[in-house]
C-alpha cells in the first residue's frame, strides 16, 4: 500500500482552516500533522476537519501559542505528548496507526515543533535560543535511544541543517535556524538515533530544497530566498519505502498564507 504523511506549520488553524480543508480536499494525505495551531484544545476545530473525511484528530494546543496535530483516515491510538525543557507548551503529539491501517499499522508517527529561537544567535544573551539548544539538547538524549520499529518523524524543526538548506550558505552562518551549533545539534540527533532525512534521501545536495518563505520578502516568490525548516524523517527499516518528498510551494501563494508549505512524504510499503 501507499502511505502518505504531510507536515505542515499552519500558522493558527482556525485563522487558516480554509486552507487546511482545501489542501485536504485537492490532495487528500492519509494523515496530515500540523504544528504552531496556536488553539486551547476546547476550541480546536475538530468538527470541521472531521467533516472533510478525516475523523481520527489528535492534538494538544494552548492559546495563542506552539500546538501541534495529526489528523488521519485511519484510526489512531496511543496519543503521547512529551514536555521538553520542564514546559508542557505543545510542541510534541505522537499516535500510534491502527490496525485498519493495513500495511503502515503499528507505525509510530511523531510530530514536532522545536522552538524557534529568536533573532539573536547567543544562548547568553537571549533565552530564546538558549530555549531552543535546550530542546535539541533533550530531543537528542530521547530519540538517541527510543527508536525501535517502524515510525516517523516530522515537523517544524525550526533549522535548515545543510548548506543547500537555506538560499545563501555563507549568508545565513549567523542567522538563526542556520548557524552551525544549530545544524551540528540537530544532524547529531538524527544520525545518532539512526533517522533517515527523506527528502535528501531520495534528493541529496546540491539540489536546493526550501520549504518556508519570509513574510518580511516583498516578492518571495521572485527573491526566492527561502529555508527548508519542515522535515520528514523515517525509522531505518523505513528507508526503502520511501518514494517521493514534494513541497506544494503553490499553498505559500494561497491567499493570507502561512509562511510554511506543506511537505508530503510517500512511502510504498
Amino acid at each position: 500500500m501507499q502511505l502518505t504523511v504531510t507536515t505542515w506549520n499552519i500558522n493558527s488553524v482556525r485563522l487558516r482552516i480554509d486552507l487546511v480543508l482545501r489542501f485536504l480536499a485537492e490532495h487528500k494525505p492519509d494523515v496530515l500533522c500540523l504544528q504552531e495551531t496556536k488553539c486551547p484544545d476546547d476550541a480546536f476545530p475538530l468538527k470541521a476537519l472531521r467533516g472533510s473525511g478525516y475523523e481520527h484528530v489528535m492534538f494538544a494546543g494552548q492559546k495563542g501559542y506552539n500546538g501541534v496535530a495529526i489528523l488521519s483516515r485511519f484510526p489512531l491510538h496511543t496519543r503521547a505528548v512529551m514536555g521538553f525543557c520542564e514546559r508542557q507548551d505543545a510542541r510534541h503529539i505522537s499516535a500510534v496507526l491502527g490496525p485498519e491501517a493495513g500495511a503502515a499499522a503499528g507505525i509510530v508517527l511523531h510530530d514536532f515543533y522545536v522552538p524557534a529561537g529568536g533573532d539573536v544567535p547567543d544562548r547568553d544573551l537571549n533565552p530564546k535560543f538558549a530555549h531552543k539548544l535546550d530542546f535539541l539538547s533533550e530531543l537528542r538524549a530521547w530519540g538517541g535511544k527510543r527508536v525501535s520499529g517502524p515510525a516517523i518523524l516530522v515537523g517544524d524543526l525550526n533549522v535548515a541543517p545543510l548548506e543547500h538548506d537555506v538560499w545563501s550558505h555563507k549568508q545565513l552562518l549567523d542567522v538563526v535556524s542556520h548557524t552551525p551549533v544549530e545544524t551540528e545539534a540537530l544532524e547529531v540527533l538524527r544520525g545518532e538515533a539512526g533517522w533517515i532525512d527523506a527528502a535528501r534521501h531520495l534528493t541529496p545536495e546540491p539540489e536546493k530544497i526550501y520549504t518556508w518563505w519570509s513574510y518580511r520578502s516583498p516578492d518571495w516568490s521572485a527573491a526566492n530566498k527561502g529555508r527548508r525548516l519542515d522535515h520528514a524523517w523515517v525509522s531505518p527499516d523505513l528507508a526503502g519505502t520511501v518514494r517521493k518528498v514534494e513541497v506544494l510551494r503553490e499553498a505559500r501563494a494561497w491567499e493570507r498564507p502561512s509562511d510554511h508549505a506543506p511537505v508530503t512524504l510517500t512511502l510504498q510499503l
